[in-house]
């Protein structure tokens, strides 16, 4: 491994993570601005504050641990009781509200005191709580909207603009021979029989238009046939130089390992592997990226959007299963869970890997674009600290003041989230538990592209 290349990954999808982190405080700044929302701080990064500048009433920086970000808006929550009864004065920077009730009171209180901070007044308007509900909802979604967007360029741009590498139709190169089966050999010897390829008079360049008669507009589809045909001559028609040429190739039987979807040798019920008889010509493939429809981006996205909900709707069973792999040894699921150590890792052998600079590229765009979808996703999760959790306490605001003003009752006080503090205590204890499985988990069981 190249480990200075590995680094370079690693470094690479830390600057691209503070990216999307930075865009995706950006989808909630620009909005709550445009609507007239007092925004203290924009911040990439938790923990000490490594560089800030402010600029008007907004305060822009970095922090030491690129692992998230924030911008603080004012009142976004409705003020404490105390500050409520005082109309017009100036919240401080004390307690407010009764004292004690135990650990979640004061919590709950400690909360409040924060959000009252955030606020001049009573009467003060550039508030958050006090938006109409729908823009409270564009603000909060314009954070894993942004993630989502810049997933369907980075995704256009890898297949539209690099494109999926495909086995073409054209032939690489073709075996001068068939070496037997479970021999170390690469070069050919006296006895071994010459390859069917080069027997029929097949050469490198050639495209192959035709396989038994049937068309073919992909190496896979040629493939196919000739090894469902040991041993039956087939004729093949190429086009070399622009003209079509005619050629008799059978197929030679050899014996293959059974494999499954990912590539893994199927084994039977004693352990020992299965093994097939395919038919063999001796013909590699020319391997091109095919560039897809402009529409192929925002579909994949898409597409990533269902896999990666379905990972995250059974997280909790997904992080005990890895957990129980870092206990025994077991090797990981491919498709589960990663930490942003796992992320990393990947990256890393994705940069280092004995591949064309293009393949590298390709494999990093991937990497940071399926990064943003599980941002996206994740942050729609309707659970307090989340953006989907705001989500919900604006919809549940908004259901509340149309029930009242359909049955012709006041209008209803705003939604005091400050309540459901002790429930987003247990959501971030939980997170942080389950990423410390996965942390442990991507450092002594690494899930590996090789």
């Amino acid at each position: 491994m190249d480990v200075i290349a590995f680094v370079v990954g690693v470094v690479l999808l830390v600057v691209g993570l503070a990216a999307s982190i930075a865009l995706h405080e950006l989808g909630h700044l620009i909005p709550a601005k445009k609507f007239g929302v007092r925004v203290g701080q924009y911040m990439i990064g938790f923990g000490p504050t490594l560089w800030s500048r402010r600029r008007g009433e907004t305060e822009y920086g970095f922090k030491a641990i690129p692992l998230g970000g924030y911008i603080s808006m004012a009142g976004m929550y409705p003020p404490s009781p105390a500050v409520a009864a005082r109309t017009g004065a100036a919240t401080g920077g004390h307690r407010t509200g009764r004292a004690g009730g135990g650990f979640f009171a004061t919590m709950v209180q400690d909360a409040r005191t924060a959000n009252d901070e955030t606020l001049l007044s009573e009467e003060d308007d550039r508030v958050f709580y006090k938006l109409p509900v729908w823009q409270r909802i564009v603000i909060m979604l314009g954070g894993p909207v942004m993630n989502l967007l810049l997933a369907i360029v980075l995704f256009a741009i890898l297949l539209s603009g690099i494109g999926v590498q495909t086995a073409t139709t054209t032939i690489q190169s073709v075996s001068d021979c068939v070496i037997p089966a479970g021999t170390d050999r690469t070069e050919c010897a006296a006895s071994d029989p010459v390859a069917p390829a080069k027997a029929a008079g097949l050469e490198a360049g050639d495209v192959i238009v035709s396989v038994d008669g049937t068309g073919v507009d992909t190496f896979a589809e040629a493939s196919a046939i000739i090894r469902e045909s040991p041993g039956r001559t087939l004729i093949v028609v190429v086009e070399r130089d622009g003209v079509a040429h005619s050629a008799s190739l059978t197929p030679v039987a050899v014996t293959q390992p059974v494999v499954d979807e990912l590539g893994k040798p199927v084994v039977d019920e004693n352990g020992t592997p299965e093994t097939q008889q395919v038919g063999f010509a001796g013909i590699r493939q020319e391997v091109d990226y095919l560039r897809q429809p402009i529409w192929a981006g925002p579909q994949a996205a898409f597409q990533n959007v269902g896999a990666v909900a379905g990972v995250v709707w059974q997280m909790p069973v997904k992080v005990w299963q890895t957990g129980v792999s870092l206990v025994t040894g077991e090797e990981r699921d491919p498709n589960g869970p990663l930490s942003v150590v796992g992320a990393g890792v990947l990256a890393g052998e994705v940069a280092s890997a004995d591949a064309p600079v293009l393949n590298r590229v390709a494999g990093m765009l991937s990497l940071l674009a399926s990064l943003n979808i599980a941002l996206f996703v994740f942050n729609m999760v309707p659970l307090l600290p989340l953006d989907g959790g705001h989500i919900a306490v604006a919809l549940w605001d908004g259901i509340k003041r149309a029930w009242a003003k359909l049955f012709h009752r006041p209008p209803p006080k705003p939604v005091d989230a400050t309540k459901l503090v002790p429930v987003t205590f247990v959501v971030v204890i939980a997170l942080i538990a389950m990423g410390a499985v996965l942390i442990l988990a991507d450092i002594f069981n690494p899930v590996s592209l090789f």
